[in-house]
């Protein structure tokens, strides 16, 4: 008998970390300038992260004219790979006449549109940190060569404008192309900072657009219902959060937004509805028993209220609700999901929650709550 043995999981310590696109750009940066002061194209460069440590990047292709050398290397996401993972980065350097250090987007890289960034209006997305790497390097090899001249480096990535589609770019207003990003330098295996930063980019943009109602989603279909709820809201105002509610609230409480709108769907809302404010599927079991109270307390019939610890899925246990007409249970799961908001972020806000069915049924609604009633919060 052949007995096929489960692939089991890497262990998170001996995964590979990966090179963010700000790193790519800067190596490839160096390595043109040392191109061109040189005579000679590198076959590899080593530079110094921000996390800490040198990292070394192969040369995979560049090109020398008159004037100009463009080096090109392939990023590597490590095994957390992303939208940029195998993308071509490309540094295009030249001198300049004049001894300052000019820093730009080229094909690829996005052009920022909205206030609320890290960077300014008009400027190619090349993010603070990538750019004070780009300046460091430049800087170390003008001195180690005596080079008096100032130099020029464009950052092109040439399948940016396609890979930019799966981002969240367009929405804040970044257009064109991605953006050149990263803290560390490295990518860790994994990890959501980025998308948490992508969160916080987009929180910044809708405060700075003049936005005081913010209407958060765990996705695309959940936030294609919102929008069909709230059309007069302008684009900034929808942020899909994933998984991340309570970090997402957090940022809107810190910019001082005073509404929010949460917008979902049974699985994850009725999590929320107990309190957890990670939703990830791992992060934490929907409970049956808490939904089974909150159905004897919205009035389902007794032997509905004893199905419900036999269901699959928080989902079925919505279906059902639908079918024996118990509207009240979606209204008490809303409000309770209002309720841990506010307690989560200390109040100051006020808060709505809808709840959809996935064929983009409202099943439910609590709105316009900004304190907690305590006879009324069912915390299982």
């Amino acid at each position: 008998m052949n007995v096929q043995n489960k692939k089991s999981k890497k262990d998170p310590s001996e995964m590979r970390h990966g090179y963010t696109t700000g790193a790519c750009a800067t190596a490839m940066t160096k390595a043109a300038l040392l191109a061109l002061i040189t005579k000679e194209v590198p076959e590899q460069v080593t530079i110094y992260l921000p996390v800490g440590q040198f990292a070394t990047f192969q040369v995979e292709s560049f090109q020398v004219t008159e004037n100009a050398v463009m080096c090109e290397t392939i990023k590597d996401a490590g095994d957390d790979p992303d939208a940029t993972h195998k993308a071509r980065i490309q540094s295009t350097v030249r001198l300049l006449n004049t001894p300052d250090i000019r820093i730009d987007g080229g094909i690829g890289v996005g052009r920022v549109t909205k206030p609320g960034l890290p960077v300014p209006v008009g400027e190619a997305a090349i993010n603070p940190v990538p750019r004070k790497m780009l300046y460091q390097v430049i800087d170390e090899v003008k001195e180690q060569y005596s080079l008096t001249q100032g130099v020029e480096a464009v950052i092109s990535v040439p399948d940016g404008e396609e890979i930019a589609k799966k981002t969240l770019n367009g929405r804040l207003g970044i257009i064109g192309g991605i953006s050149i990003l990263g803290t560390r330098g490295t990518v860790v295996p994994f990890s959501s900072s980025a998308y948490m930063a992508s969160i916080v980019q987009a929180i910044s943009v809708a405060k700075e657009a003049g936005c005081d109602h913010l209407v958060i989603t765990t996705g695309g279909r959940s936030e294609k219902y919102a929008m069909q709820q709230y059309p007069d809201l302008p684009e900034e105002a929808f942020i899909e959060m994933g998984d991340f509610v309570g970090f997402t609230l957090k940022h809107i409480k810190k910019q001082g937004i005073p509404n929010v709108s949460l917008v979902g769907m049974m699985g994850k809302f009725s999590k929320v509805a107990q309190g957890v404010m990670m939703v990830h599927s791992k992060s934490a079991p929907v409970s049956f028993s808490f939904l089974q109270q909150l159905a004897q307390k919205a009035g389902a019939p007794a032997d509905l209220v004893e199905e419900v610890l036999q269901a699959n899925t928080a989902s079925q246990v919505g279906e059902w609700m639908v079918e024996h007409d118990v509207p009240q249970f979606f209204e008490e799961l809303c409000k309770n999901c209002c309720y841990h908001v506010i307690a989560h972020v200390k109040g100051g806000i006020n808060v709505s929650t809808s709840l959809y069915s996935m064929k983009g049924e409202c099943l439910g609604k609590a709105e316009n709550i900004h304190e907690i009633n305590e006879n009324d919060w069912y915390r299982g």
